[in-house]
């Protein structure tokens, strides 16, 4: 079992940045995938970045250029935001595994003047 708390959202004006952290506990001997997804209200859940085993990452086309993921251990890994705008106003998940087999409860973000 692994377990995974967010945190870092919270309520940032049009045009700034927020870091999300994810960090994570119990069975996570092993470097492996991590992710971050984020859902708005009435939308679907969707992926915003992933950090593989190895180092890779991979963006939603809506964040490229703008959100960087990172990790610093098999444990955390944290999502830098900049240059945000509502439409990224969401609930900001941390995910574990190839398959996202692990979420958190999720961190709000709400980009607002």
């Amino acid at each position: 079992q692994v377990q995974l708390v967010e945190s870092g959202g919270g309520l940032v004006q049009p045009g700034g940045s927020l870091r999300l952290s994810c960090a994570a506990s119990g069975n996570t001997f092993n470097i492996n995938t991590m992710a971050w997804y984020r859902q708005a209200p009435g939308k679907e859940r969707e992926l915003v970045a992933r950090i593989y085993s190895y180092g890779g990452t991979l963006y939603g086309d809506s964040v490229k250029g703008r959100f960087t993921i990172s990790r610093d251990s098999a444990k955390n890994t944290y999502l830098q935001m900049n240059s945000l705008s509502p439409e990224d106003t969401a609930i900001y998940f941390c995910a574990y595994g190839s398959l996202a087999d692990y979420w958190g409860q999720g961190t709000q973000v709400t980009v607002s003047s």
